[in-house]
């Protein structure tokens, strides 16, 4: 079969490889890669990338080999999954309990846009708290995660502040309800919960933006860029906040998966698809996700061979080179 592998060469960070199909574990199933959706971290990973990486952790596809120990979905059945890597492949082998069932109504790109950015806001909204009523303000909102986050949490009751770098990334945002500002200093607050992904000089600020006994909760560094807190400063801010480190990670991924894939079926989430391109293009599309050229998520597709070129950037059918 034709997997992805990394290159370590930042302008072109993966190519294509003969491999064999992977063998499933007992309790994984054997899946036909339809699509799946890089993300932003990942590429971070291809710069440097360790001995042994197999890219690739959100797919939807076919189940064509069920698991051995009987768990999980049958043979023929359409999955979304989140395995632990190498879903950047025809075949990937996924643990069933990090598997979820696909409607008929919920196509394979919709269903990889979900996994990670998806169960990301469900864990992050979980951890925060009922958003009912609560004044939140997310930094970094453009992203996959941003997008889910806002949805989930305006249609939850929250009043929520999303900070975008351009107002063209903040456009969808107030479509769903968000007030949206282009820097963490011009947020009104107090805030009831900050969202923090951005790290660098925007941490201590947005902190500074947080109640009296409320809470910020840290869940990435986007800007790549360490950040530091000055504790007399604390001292002039909001007293007696929590600053709470967040990791999505942590198997099953099933459930969530299965309530994620439930709201889109029933027009209560909706992925934010910035492009769509076949696989052959994507060391482009993981160059552009790098450079944050892409809004929202970008899923590639494995089926049939490119016509021309032809690819799907923000809804619209562009034809160019193959690449």
């Amino acid at each position: 079969m034709q997997r992805l592998i990394p290159t370590g060469e930042a302008a072109r960070p993966v190519a294509f490889a003969e491999a064999p199909q992977p063998v499933p574990k007992p309790g994984e199933a054997l899946i036909k890669v339809e699509a799946f959706a890089p993300n932003r971290g990942e590429t971070f990973l291809l710069e440097d990338p360790r001995p042994g990486l197999l890219p690739g952790k959100d797919v939807a596809g076919l189940v064509v080999q069920a698991a051995a120990d009987g768990s999980g979905p049958g043979i023929g059945t359409r999955v979304v999954g989140h395995p632990a890597q190498g879903g950047w492949a025809e075949y990937a082998a996924v643990p069933t309990h990090s598997l979820a069932v696909l409607p008929d109504s919920v196509d394979s790109a919709r269903a990889a846009a979900l996994p990670l950015a998806g169960i990301t806001a469900l864990r992050l909204l979980r951890t925060a708290g009922s958003p009912a009523g609560l004044r939140v303000l997310l930094t970094g909102a453009s992203g996959g995660v941003g997008h889910y986050v806002t949805e989930l949490a305006v249609a939850a009751g929250a009043d929520l502040t999303a900070v975008t770098a351009t107002a063209q990334r903040g456009e969808r945002l107030a479509a769903l309800g968000a007030r949206v500002v282009h820097e963490v200093e011009a947020a009104r607050g107090p805030f009831d919960v900050v969202l923090e992904s951005t790290g660098g000089p925007d941490l201590p600020v947005a902190l500074s933006k947080v109640r009296p006994g409320g809470l910020l909760v840290w869940f990435g560094q986007a800007s790549r860029v360490p950040a530091t807190l000055d504790f007399f400063r604390l001292r002039e801010g909001p007293e007696r906040v929590t600053i709470q480190h967040f990791h999505y990670a942590g198997a099953p991924y099933g459930p969530d998966l299965s309530a994620l894939v439930r709201l889109v079926e029933q027009g209560r989430l909706h992925p934010e698809i910035g492009r769509t391109a076949h696989w052959t293009e994507t060391a482009t599309t993981l160059v552009d996700l790098r450079e944050r050229r892409i809004r929202g998520k970008a899923v590639l597709l494995t089926g049939g061979a490119p016509t021309g070129g032809t690819r799907m950037t923000g809804g619209t059918r562009m034809t160019g080179e193959t690449r």
